[in-house]
């Protein structure tokens, strides 16, 4: 029996997610850009969006970069359809006024909205603005208890808590839900403290794209910890080059990857610093890629029909939700629905006959 499968599309809070020189794509974080493209998504049949956060931009805090949190209440009330999930940083905001804010973007979207917990990796937004940047591990303890409180107050539960971060006497937070039990959280991660945690919190395991071996082993991991609750779902991070046939989709990857060498000394300064810790960083460091997040790491590049095979492989081990990258986007993100989301879903109809 086929898993459900679902795509999704990275907004553009930063601008762009590969090359920041692309001659036809130049970075553009500006609402009035970021509406566009999750409109779009919406009507060529996306089913989710993805708005990351930071709150200064990682390759340069010269760089334009969209808030996150207002775009996710105005996209709210301008969509109808597709899934918002605002990324959150826990030390960033209380948990209290976070779960608030949820709720509220929960109901303008009426059921559509979700949390993706990132414990954090960018050391200056932090740091700079006199927050902190705690250890790895103890920013995971530290979003363990945020995200416990969460859970229970965006649940409608009257909260009390008594943690070595929080202190909540008798909290609770009204409307509730109205359209199912709280909003969805999304958590992601590839150290043990992030695959406990998932386990233990979160209702899909987000994963950044990695070849098919890799990310079988992570969902085996992460699927056999003790959990309460229903089973955890995956999705993954993939950045897509497909096109008429392989050779054409090998010729662009080469052309992006020769474009992105302008953008050497920006990631070199981002990675200088990235906590060293983080193992998104070390697992990056095995090969080069174009795009964020594992980018092309999956292997989503080939011929429309070598995508979609390369989907249906990777949904068989249990992705359910693929949040894809293009560059350039507009014509990248309406060419995958056109030539590949079909092809995936025959292949998906042969499998259940």
């Amino acid at each position: 029996m086929a898993l459900p499968l679902r795509f999704g599309v990275w907004a553009l809070t930063h601008g762009s997610w590969a090359s920041r020189h692309h001659p036809t794509d130049p970075p553009d974080a500006s609402w009035k850009r970021v509406r566009a493209q999750i409109l779009q998504a919406e009507a060529l049949g996306y089913e989710s969006t993805l708005l990351a956060q930071h709150i200064i931009h990682p390759s340069g805090d010269d760089q334009d970069l969209l808030e996150t949190w207002t775009g996710a209440a105005a996209l709210a009330a301008l969509t109808g359809r597709i899934e918002l999930i605002a990324a959150i940083k826990p030390l960033l905001v209380h948990p209290v006024v976070l779960a608030k804010m949820a709720l509220q973007i929960e109901n303008i979207s009426e059921g559509r909205f979700g949390i993706n917990l990132v414990n954090a990796w960018y050391r200056p937004e932090l740091e700079r603005s006199g927050i902190g940047f705690p250890d790895h591990d103890d920013r995971y303890a530290y979003g363990r208890e945020w995200v416990e409180i969460f859970e229970r107050l965006t649940s409608g539960h009257r909260v009390d808590f008594q943690g070595r971060h929080f202190s909540i006497e008798a909290y609770q937070l009204r409307p509730r839900d109205q359209f199912r039990p709280r909003p969805a959280i999304y958590l992601g991660g590839e150290s043990e403290a992030a695959r406990a945690l998932a386990a233990h919190a979160a209702d899909v395991y987000f994963m950044n794209g990695q070849p098919l071996q890799d990310i079988r082993a992570l969902i085996q991991d992460v699927a056999h910890r003790p959990r309460i609750g229903a089973p955890i779902r995956f999705g993954m991070s993939a950045f897509v080059i497909a096109r008429e046939t392989d050779a054409e989709a090998e010729a662009e990857l080469t052309k992006l990857f020769s474009i992105s060498e302008q953008d050497k000394p920006a990631r070199a300064r981002l990675v200088a610093n990235a906590d060293p810790e983080a193992q998104m960083f070390k697992t990056a460091a095995k090969e080069a890629r174009v795009g964020t997040n594992g980018g092309t790491s999956a292997r989503l590049v080939g011929s429309y029909d070598t995508v979609a095979r390369r989907i249906v492989e990777f949904n068989a081990i249990g992705v359910e939700l693929f949040m894809l990258q293009f560059q350039p986007v507009d014509e990248n993100m309406a060419h995958f629905a056109e030539h590949v989301i079909p092809r995936v879903r025959r292949l998906q109809g042969k499998a259940a006959a």
